[in-house]
């Protein structure tokens, strides 16, 4: 069985949850914190370069802005000086760093009241090494 344990981990948390669960999940958090935000963190589908967060629900307080939220997953995740990291509101825009988490999650939380942030990679400029330099 544990092949198919693996295999879950590696869904989307929207399809190893149903949307009654993801709910009430909302419900349950949102009684007990009531000034935290419920956002669901996962790794862009087709990145290579990251690993996997240990987790992926965070309650995040509604102040905190995007860019310091960036910051504490970049504390989480083991980075090369020659990648950034990029977070990705419902897998199709780029937020404003300055924005806080609650404007963040009033304009883009999903149904299921959840708010989901994809992070990816990028290659900088200057990350190969002994590269053959321009005459």
């Amino acid at each position: 069985m544990p092949p198919f344990e693996k295999s879950q981990e590696l869904k989307p948390f929207k399809q190893r949850k149903c949307l009654a669960t993801r709910k009430h999940e909302v419900c349950s958090i949102r009684s007990k914190f009531p000034n935290k935000l419920p956002v669901i963190v996962e790794r862009y589908i087709r990145e290579k370069h990251l690993p996997l967060l240990d987790k992926t629900k965070f309650l995040v307080p509604f102040e905190l802005t995007m860019g310091q939220f960036l910051a504490l997953l970049r504390s989480k995740i083991d980075l090369d000086s020659t990648q950034t990291l990029y977070l990705l509101v419902s897998e199709r825009s780029m937020s404003c760093m300055a924005a806080s988490m609650g404007e963040v999650y009033s304009q883009y939380r999903d149904a299921d009241g959840f708010l989901y942030l994809t992070y990816a990679s990028q290659d900088m400029f200057g990350g190969e090494t002994g590269a053959t330099p321009f005459c």
